[in-house]
This record gives structure tokens, C-alpha cells and sequence, in this order.
């Protein structure tokens, strides 16, 4: 079974930053990507960065220049240092896990789409 937990969440004036984790854990051998989606009231679900097991970050226009992501392979992790928040980053950040490989007894499974419980980022002054 994997499981992905995130952390980090809070209340931040505009302009300011914050760091989210995300661990996957459960007999992984590897995970091809890893990312971090958001959702505010009212709207679905969209991408706002991602990242391969290579190194390739991937990022949403509206974060561009202001978001990083980055993670560590041999952890399971990913983080996501965002500077400059704006009211508008206000919403639910979900962590993904996709293309998760993982062993359970003898045999070893590649799954995708593994998402963590959300955490609540609220920008207001």
C-alpha cells in the first residue's frame, strides 16, 4: 500500500513564502513523477507543478517565476518553495505520486495516481 502525506500548509500575508513536503512511503522502489495540484472553492482541480524522477519540472504559467519544485528521489519526497504568494494561491495543495513501483511480498506492482489528504494555504492580509 503507498501512502502520500503532505505538510507545510498555513496562513501567509501576500508576498510572503511557503514550503510544502510531500512524502511517499510503503515498499516504494521508485516513483516516475511527483507533482503538486491545487483547488479553491468553487473550481477544479488544476496542475501546479510537477516533476520527474530525471529532474524535468514542469510548471502551471501562473506560478512561473514565483513557484520551485524539487525532490529527493532516494527520500520519496517533494517540496514545493513557493515566494511572492498572491490571494489568488489561496486553495487546497494536493500532492501526486504517479507511476509509483512497489514490491509486496515477491512481487513487485507499478501503480499510478496516488494523492495525499491536502493541505490549506490561505494568502490574506
Amino acid at each position: 500500500q503507498v501512502h502520500v502525506v503532505e505538510s507545510g500548509g498555513g496562513l501567509v500575508q501576500p508576498g510572503g513564502s511557503l514550503r510544502l513536503s510531500c512524502a511517499a512511503s510503503g515498499n516504494i522502489l521508485s516513483v516516475r513523477n511527483m507533482g503538486w495540484y491545487r483547488q479553491a472553492p468553487g473550481k477544479q482541480r488544476e496542475l501546479v507543478a510537477t516533476i520527474t524522477d530525471g529532474g524535468s519540472a514542469n510548471y502551471a504559467d501562473s506560478v512561473k517565476g514565483r513557484f520551485t519544485i524539487d525532490r529527493d528521489n532516494a527520500k520519496n519526497t517533494v517540496h514545493l518553495q513557493m515566494n511572492s504568494l498572491e490571494p489568488e494561491d489561496t486553495a487546497v495543495y494536493y500532492c501526486n505520486a504517479d507511476e509509483v513501483t512497489y514490491y509486496s511480498g515477491d512481487y513487485v506492482y507499478t501503480s499510478g495516481n496516488y494523492w495525499g489528504q491536502g493541505t490549506q494555504v490561505t494568502v490574506s492580509s
